[in-house]
């Protein structure tokens, strides 16, 4: 089977998608603007439940595979790195039961 990160750098290589690390930031940065502005317009502004409209999946994977192309051009093991996240967070778990907090900010 073909990991994400090879589709990605199969795809990226056959479209020469190929940036700097700066500019990728920036497409991404514009891309997670896109859903946020998606989630605020479906939401009313947070007044509505959020229910994901019909191109949340589509600018979702968006902005995934820019996040695989960020790792690809900067040499970045991202399922690797997403599986340490992943690991990490249980171990924390399972040491101070569920989080009460955004869990990344010191994984």
């Amino acid at each position: 089977m073909t990991s994400p990160a090879q589709v990605v750098a199969a795809s990226s290589d056959a479209a020469d998608l190929h940036a700097t690390a700066t500019a990728l930031l920036l497409e991404l940065q514009t891309q997670l603007g896109a859903l946020a502005a998606t989630a605020t317009v479906a939401t009313e502004r947070g007044r509505r439940p959020f229910r994901p409209p019909a191109d949340w999946g589509p600018r979702l994977g968006e902005l995934a595979y820019g996040l695989y192309l960020l790792a690809d051009q900067t040499g970045v093991d991202v399922e690797a790195e997403i599986r340490l996240t992943a690991d990490a967070l249980v171990r924390r778990a399972q040491r101070s039961g569920p989080e009460t907090g955004w869990p990344f900010t010191s994984a």
